[in-house]
């Protein structure tokens, strides 16, 4: 048996450990690729999570049978049955899958007689393996990689200490997976920003997902996302549920994800939050070109597809073009209409879209957007602020979808020939140099503006226009305008401020105020030529 070295120090608080951990994985990097080196840092994560779910559970089955007075041998048996785990949605963990059999042997398993050297690398890869052949649902998922002679098995064994060592917020291994989610979503925005543009590919700024969650309110029903990227808008749904205190199972996720490694970074991200991800397929593949949910009827769309697509799957005979063809060299247009496509009779989305589709006519978008306006389908447009996206400086806008503005389940007001535009741009604080951020205050104004608009039950107050922020539009107003949906066109410019200080007080304040200025510049300009003097 090998000798237990001491557990290093946990960090105390859960900002200590998301930047000890961040920190120790960094330290693997070594000669990986970046897409690499996150499948195997977020593979362990997810490992340990699987570990904690399945020890909790093995736990729950020993209290239960004994309180029921079962001797230890059927305890025993039951503790090995697969159905008691399956049953409550935990996967099963083979015994040489466990952490604690992974944490144990942190140093690798020297060579003996009856077997070679394995590294904790290959310990971690065969439990990974074992993990996948035990529960279908994982299949093709997991990282295998991290035996490879490029991962560092030292400090792969400092990160597996780290994780065993943790000692989470609370009691019990449900609070521990709680946190295990908060690390994971941590590290997912880390490595957004380490891969930069890249990095957008496969994750949206949170705030800017909350923001498209709380204006539609996904209180139950099916919610889709065809470019679902690691899973991001699926999380905050459920994280929007568990703030109204209802049950998360409410809501039934289904999606699509081109990218392999990206898909399998979604599945273990909804599996670490305790979201079925069976709706997103057994593999990863193309929308357009394999839509693997040809028949859904959604409740809810969030969606951020990847923008300006110029070499896409593409036919002209598509069904899902109702509104126009799509140009051939830009796939923005197909998105939306793919999108449209999906919507129940009151369902409802929201979608992240490059700035250029509010006003552009190339390759007869503007026919497209006139049809798509005229059928009463857009209800809300809204220009965000520049930096949210910290890859990329551009703003963006977020076209909201309804198939029904009436009055109804979904408002009180009656929207049918209307369209809500909101001027977002000027709000929200810089966090750094390159990236902005909203507040929870900017994200209840906005979404308290759409709510009070469509007249929601949660909505705080009455809707009104405000200038320089937000407009109703009408259908003739937006025609007037050429079909263009730019917020700035119709929301116009801020009321000046208030201003109670009478003219002839004001002039002589002013002119108090320049004078002192000026002033004060002739006496700088007076020390700046004494002190060249004295250099001459």
């Amino acid at each position: 048996m090998p000798t237990k070295k001491a557990a290093p120090v946990a960090p105390s608080t859960p900002k200590e450990l998301k930047d000890t951990l961040w920190k120790a994985a960094d330290k693997l990097r070594g000669s990986m690729d970046a897409s690499q080196y996150k499948d195997v840092v977020l593979g362990l994560v997810f490992l340990k999570y699987v570990a904690d779910a399945f020890e909790e559970r093995r736990e729950g089955i020993r209290a239960e049978l004994s309180t029921e007075g079962e001797g230890e041998e059927a305890i025993a048996d039951a503790l090995e049955d697969i159905d008691e785990y399956a049953g409550h949605n935990v996967f099963w963990v083979a015994p040489e899958a466990r952490w604690s059999f992974i944490a144990e042997h942190a140093k690798g398993i020297p060579a003996s007689s009856t077997q070679d050297a394995r590294s904790v690398g290959d310990l971690i890869d065969r439990a990974m393996e074992q993990l996948a052949q035990d529960n279908g649902s994982l299949e093709g998922t997991l990282p295998t990689m991290y035996g490879r002679s490029n991962v560092d098995q030292r400090r792969l064994g400092e990160l597996v200490d780290l994780l065993n060592s943790a000692r989470f917020s609370g009691e019990g291994a449900t609070k521990a997976r709680d946190l295990l989610g908060e690390v994971y979503e941590y590290f997912l925005d880390k490595f957004a920003k380490a891969e930069g543009k890249r990095g957008g590919e496969f994750y949206t700024p949170p705030v800017l997902v909350r923001t498209l969650v709380e204006i539609l309110e996904p209180h139950r029903g099916r919610v889709y996302d065809p470019c679902c990227g690691s899973g991001g808008m699926f999380v905050q749904a459920e994280k929007f549920l568990e703030a109204q205190h209802e049950d998360p199972t409410h809501l039934s996720i289904y999606g699509q994800e081109l990218n392999e490694r990206t898909w399998r970074m979604a599945k273990m991200n909804l599996a670490i939050h305790g979201i079925d991800s069976s709706g997103l397929g057994k593999r990863w593949g193309d929308t357009f070109a394999r839509d693997i949910h040809p028949g859904l009827v959604a409740d809810f769309v969030l969606a951020n597809p990847p923008f300006n697509i110029k070499d896409w799957s593409r036919s002209e005979d598509d069904p899902r073009w109702t509104y126009g063809v799509p140009p051939v060299r830009n796939a923005n247009y197909a998105w939306m209409q793919h999108i449209i496509s999906k919507l129940g009779s009151q369902g409802e989305a929201a979608v992240v879209m490059a700035n250029g589709t509010m006003a552009s006519n190339t390759g007869g978008e503007g026919e497209i957007r006139k049809n798509m306006l005229q059928a009463g389908l857009v209800s809300c447009v809204i220009a965000m602020p520049p930096n949210l996206f910290r890859s990329v400086a551009i703003p963006v806008c977020v076209w909201f979808f309804a198939k029904d503005k009436r009055a109804g389940a979904r408002g009180t007001v009656d929207r049918s020939r209307e369209v809500l535009f909101i001027d977002a741009r000027e709000m929200g604080h810089m966090v750094d140099r390159v990236e902005r951020t909203f507040s929870d205050e900017d994200i209840h104004t906005i979404a308290n503006t759409f709510r009070t608009w469509r007249g929601r039950e949660s909505a705080d107050g009455e809707y009104a226009d405000v200038p320089g922020f937000c407009k109703s539009a009408t259908i003739q107003e937006i025609a007037d305008a050429g079909w263009a949906v730019t917020p700035g066109r119709f929301v116009g410019a801020p009321e000046p401020e208030e201003d109670d200080e009478p003219i002839d007080e004001k002039i002589a304040r002013l002119t108090q105020e320049l004078t002192a200025a000026l002033d004060e510049s002739a006496r700088l300009d007076g020390v700046v030529r004494e002190q060249l003097g004295r250099l001459a």
